[in-house]
Formats: C-alpha cells, structure tokens, sequence
C-alpha cells in the first residue's frame, strides 16, 4: 500500500493550485464567482482566497475608478481591513489620518475627537495583554480609486484568485423540481466576445446602481438627495481642524470637508431634490453653491471653494437608503452597496462593507461549510449573516439616517433637534464619545444609539424650555412644543429601526 501524508506536500500543494488556476483561466470554472472589484469584491477575494477557495474575480474595468465617495475609511474598518490582513492597502496612496471630526454650528465649532480603542489597532498581542495605554482610535480618508487600486492588486497576486476584465451581463441559472439556482453568469468582453463563468456561490457587488438587485432583492433604494462634490486644493485651504472630517451645519442641508490627500480637500454638498435655490429658474447647483453654501463655510475656506466654483466640473452622487434583504436564493448573494445603504454623511458603508466581510469569512469558513455545491447549508449561513452583522450596521444605518434628518432640518421641531444635538456635543465627555464610538464603528451596541439619541430629545426640550422663558410656561405653548418635539424625534428614529427589525 502506497504511503499518504497526512500534511500535503509543497509541491503537491502547488500542483493543487495550478491546476485550480487552469480550471479558472481556461475553463472560467471555480468555486466562488464575484461580480465587481471594488471594494467588497477585491477584499472578499483575497479573504475566501486565504481560505483556499477558488476565486473568480470579475470588473468591467480595471482603471483606477475616479469616485466622490468613498473617501473616508472609519476606525472600524481601518480594524477589519487588519483583521483581513489586508491593512497594508492603506499604504503608499497618499492617505491621510483622520482623529476624530469638528462640527460647525452656524459658524460654532466643537471638537469630536474619536474615543480611546479598547485595543489599539497597531498593538501586538503582547502589548494588549500589558498595561499599555490605549492611544485614540484612527481613521484614514484617501483618494478612493488608489485605494481600490491596492486592494485589487492584492486579489490580482493572490495565487487562489484569478481577475477578469469583462462585463457581467447576466447569471446563469436553471430550474429544477427544487427550484431556481445559480451557477454563474454570462459576460460580454471587449462588447463583443461573450463568456460564461461558473461557481457554486455568485456574490453580486456591483454597487449602488446594482442591475441584478431586482432580481434578487425584494427592497429598492431611496434617495431624497444628492452629494455635489468639488475638490479643493489643500495647500490655499487650511482645514480649521487639521487630520479632522469637518461637518458644516446652517440653515441649508450639511456640508462635509475632509483632506483626500496631501494637496486635496473633498468638499461634498449635500442637495435635496426640488431645492428652491437649486432650481433652474434660480440659477441651478452653481448658483445654490455661491448664494447659500459659500457664506456658511469657515473663513478661511471661502476662497478657495469660490475658486473651485468657478472651476466648475461638479459631480454627483445619490444619497441612498436601502435596508438589507436576506439572500434566499440558491447559488447567489447581494453584497455591499447592492445589498445595504445609507446616507454616506457618516462615512460608514466601507466599515459596514470590510466588517460584513470578516463576518462572511467565519460564517463559510471550510470548517463549517466544507463544500459551497451545498446550497442549503450555504443559505442557512447567510440568514446567520444577516442577523448577525445589525449589531454593526444597524447602528450606522440608524445613525446615519437619523443624524441626516437632524443636520438637513427643515421644520422647527428637526430645528430644536438639531440645536439640541450641538449643545449635547458640547458638553463633551461621554456626550461625544459615545456617539462618535458608534459612528466609528467601535461601540456596537444598538442601545447606546438609543439611549443618546433620546438624551439629544430632551436637552432639546430643555433648550427649547429656555428659549420661551416664563411666557411660553403660562401660556401652556412650551409645553406643547415639548411633545411635539418629542414626537418628531420618535419619528426621526423608529422608522429605520423598525426598517432594520422587518428586513
């Protein structure tokens, strides 16, 4: 009887991986295909890839993507991207260090630092078990089409990962007495050449404007409003708060400010459809930007916006809410953006994305789901999933939503709420901490949402109680506006809780 190792050896081990290569390159065969290099398909690439899956990675273009969003990667997913092994993608693109944000109420700053991490991100395990004091977390924002550059080279080097450049068309898919299933997709390259890749799991993440959402997803996005970005030349634009996400806060809807990179700052203005002055008739988005926007910007930004203005070149992205759907068809799964948005004034969809991934590469790790052709099994992984990642994204779809509703307030309760929320941020301590904990991606637990966004609610009232002074107590008005502020901020949050529970 011939001997058999136990452990494989290393040449049977690249054997192994050669002719999985070939089945990839020659026969477009493999154990996963995934629709999209961004973000979420370049990591999740590399993590089912460190797995020893085969992989099979498809983009319509390989270029470096040229993206207004994206830009900004919180202290959660700067920990995911570690977990993935992966965290040296933030090298070497120029990246800047992001410690916390400055909120600027009409003009009044207050500085919201993020909150010290449990563990230090950069901490070896003998560090952690030490007395070493934690240092506060930190982000980084980037050019977001060097950043996705990175994060496909890692795929494209990967030995268990072969990338296409292809246009996915369609899945594949057959019908039997059990139902549907999926088994791949069909591609156009070149706009000519069609091609079929096959897998026993498809994972579609092909962004915001996905075209197989409809297929797969009961839920459709909505957006109220549109993200203008500019960029604006760092050198002639000192931020106020340097290494800081600036969030400017007026009578009109939010604007962010935020270094992309050493001589770039990305300006993004949030506009909500039929805004008056943003019409048309008034002189369209420009004219909105120098009438409305401009004035409301720190001094020493104002040139420069001007500036950058008169360049023109506005681009623009929708502002989308999408709660997530369980993936319940056989052979294929929604990822990232084409499963679950939401407003990107908190930069969370990139740590909510890296985080899902960590999560799905312990869920269908070979140890529990040995053979993904088992589609049952691999399903009942993915409800694990969906229930499993709200203790994260919950949280950062709630915030972010109810935090847009407060910051483009446009009633005079939303007004009160917002006031409220400043003054709240003021009293520092765990009145900032604790909210930009949750917005980090650090704190991950829906009751301290809860608990903040009601304190917010009644030190609204309380400023609302100060304004009216003795007559607004006699005549009985300050008490209604109470309630009726305490109800608006019912109204803000239960929505997107309750679309959170329901999905």
């Amino acid at each position: 009887m011939p001997y058999i190792s136990d452990t494989p050896s290393e040449t049977s081990i690249e054997s192994t991986h050669d002719i999985q290569e070939e089945r990839r390159r020659l026969h477009h065969d493999a154990d996963v295909v995934i629709v999209g290099a961004g973000v979420v398909g370049s990591t999740l690439a590399v993590a089912l890839g460190d797995q020893g899956r085969s992989v099979i990675l498809l983009e319509k273009s390989l270029k470096e993507p040229d993206r207004i969003v994206g830009e900004l990667l919180q202290p959660g997913g700067v920990e995911a991207l570690r977990k993935l092994g992966l965290r040296d993608c933030l090298d070497d693109i120029d990246a800047v260090t992001v410690k916390g944000y400055g909120v600027f109420y009409h003009k009044v700053p207050v500085h919201i630092p993020y909150p010290s991490n449990a563990v230090e991100q950069s901490e070896s395990l003998e560090q952690e078990k030490s007395n070493h004091k934690p240092r506060r977390a930190e982000g980084r924002s980037f050019h977001h089409g060097r950043f996705i550059s990175k994060l496909r080279a890692a795929a494209m080097s990967h030995p268990n990962v072969t990338v296409f450049e292809t246009e996915v068309i369609e899945p594949i898919a057959f019908t039997s007495e059990r139902g549907q299933r999926v088994i791949g997709v069909q591609t156009l390259t070149k706009k000519v050449q069609k091609d079929y890749f096959f897998g026993a799991l498809t994972i579609v993440a092909d962004g915001y404007s996905s075209k197989f959402r409809k297929q797969y997803s009961a839920a459709t996005p909505v957006s109220k409003s549109k993200f203008w970005g500019l960029e604006l030349q760092h050198e002639s634009c000192p931020l106020p708060m340097p290494e800081h996400g600036h969030v400017i806060l007026s009578d009109s809807a939010p604007v962010l400010l935020y270094q992309i990179g050493s001589h770039e700052t990305r300006a993004l203005v949030d506009i909500p459809e039929n805004t008056p002055s943003a019409s048309l008739a008034q002189g369209g988005v420009k004219a909105h930007l120098q009438k409305i926007v401009l004035p409301s910007l720190p001094e020493q930004v104002q040139p420069t916006f001007a500036e950058a203005i008169e360049r023109g070149h506005f681009r623009s992205m929708p502002n989308s809410f999408l709660p997530a759907s369980t993936n319940c068809t056989p052979g294929v799964a929604l990822l990232g953006d084409a499963l679950n948005m939401r407003h990107p004034l908190t930069g969370g969809g990139m740590t909510v994305a890296l985080n899902d991934i960590v999560l799905l590469k312990q869920l269908l790790d070979p140890s529990i789901v040995p053979d993904l052709e088992n589609t049952q099994l691999v399903l009942k992984q993915f409800k694990v999933f969906h229930w499993q990642r709200k203790n994260l994204t919950a949280v950062i779809n709630i915030l972010a939503q109810a935090l847009y509703s407060l910051f483009a307030a446009n009633d005079p309760q939303l007004k009160y709420l917002q006031k409220g929320c400043f003054r709240y941020f003021q009293m520092g301590g765990n009145c900032i901490d604790g909210p930009v904990g949750l917005l980090a991606g650090i704190i991950r637990q829906p009751f301290v949402l809860f608990y903040h966004f009601f304190a917010v609610a009644f030190l609204s009232i309380w400023v609302m109680l100060c304004e009216q002074g003795v007559l607004g107590a006699v005549t009985g008005w300050s008490a209604v506006q109470g309630v009726l502020i305490f109800y608006k901020a019912c109204v803000v949050l239960f929505p997107y809780i309750w679309a959170e529970v329901k999905s």
